[in-house]
């Protein structure tokens, strides 16, 4: 079965952690240890989040006095998949000694006049108070949002179109490579009138970007691991419950969050909708348990899919 994984940010940095390498490298040698699992039995390609790393470093730039300006979020974004995608290539080699793995910095066509340019959405950096984030904002220019109980910076999150090196993803996976990419949804770009690629200030939200990549590359299935067990549907009232097996149009009828949960529905939605194949989102240390369908919430065509009885 070929699988895509899209590992959320908190794995590699959760809240309250020092942005330092050395926790986030044990963060990732602790994933690496589900994903080689999963490995073992699929092909797989594997996704990541970057939202705390790339605004530590956008953070780290917007301060350095030996600079005229701040580095841009694209070559940002292309830091940290190479920072990340180290690390993850190494544990995984580590992990599957003889195996071929392969870590890309990878683009993402984006349009130039998507309506995100406009309306700033996407969390990145660290969590503040509010009179912090304020602060921050006023000195370096930032739009600034109310995460949960918390402040972060947000950017523009234009919606993915294409990953560009999907072709070559396809034949590396073709070939059994284990493949890491388009990491934090991919360094975004759009192209000229010339057909030329260049780079926009934003971050593509990670999850609709692996959705995307999973159809293109006709995985059998399309996980978003991150620290909750499973969808809850009420999240944070009294009639809180958890979400076991579903199917997009049942997803759709419940309002999620837009800067947390919201975008991971709409992904697995999308991939089901479009492939008819099943998608899930839950925790990453039952990813095996996820793809036999006895964990996390599924996420299939319809409810007579045969993976609803064992839910």
């Amino acid at each position: 079965m070929r699988v895509l994984v899209a590992l959320g940010g908190n794995a590699l940095l959760q809240r309250g952690d020092k942005p330092d390498a050395d926790v986030q490298i044990a963060n990732v040698n602790t994933a690496v240890k589900t994903l080689a699992m999963v490995a073992e039995e699929h092909e797989l390609i594997i996704t990541h989040g970057n939202g705390p790393q790339v605004g530590v470093l956008a953070l780290e730039s917007a301060s350095d006095p030996n600079l005229t300006r701040p580095y841009p979020f694209d070559t940002l974004g292309a830091e940290t998949q190479g920072m990340i995608g180290y690390w993850m290539l190494q544990a995984l080699q580590n992990a599957l000694p003889g195996r071929q793995v392969l870590s890309m910095v990878t683009q993402t066509l984006v349009s130039a006049v998507d309506p995100a340019f406009e309306n700033p959405t996407k969390f990145v950096g660290q969590v503040y108070d509010q009179a912090e984030a304020e602060k921050l904002a006023e000195e370096n220019g930032w739009t600034v949002k109310q995460d949960g109980q918390y402040w972060r910076r947000v950017v523009p999150s234009p919606t993915p179109q294409r990953v560009v090196e999907t072709r070559l993803i396809r034949k590396l996976v073709r070939e059994g490579v284990t493949v890491v990419a388009a990491g934090g949804g991919g360094v975004p770009v759009i192209r000229d009138a010339q057909g030329r690629l260049s780079g926009v200030e934003a971050v593509i939200d990670k999850d609709l970007t692996g959705s995307m990549l999973a159809e293109a590359l006709e995985c059998d299935a399309f996980l978003i691991l991150t620290d909750v067990p499973r969808v809850m549907k009420d999240f944070g009232t009294p009639q809180a419950t958890e979400i076991g097996h579903t199917t997009p149009h049942e997803l759709r009828s419940i309002d999620f969050p837009a800067g947390s949960m919201g975008p991971k529905v709409e992904a697995v939605c999308r991939f089901v909708e479009t492939t008819g194949d099943m998608a899930a989102i839950g925790k990453l240390d039952q990813a095996l348990q996820i793809l036999a369908g006895k964990a996390g919430t599924i996420i299939t065509p319809n409810a007579t899919w045969p993976l609803a009885s064992t839910l």
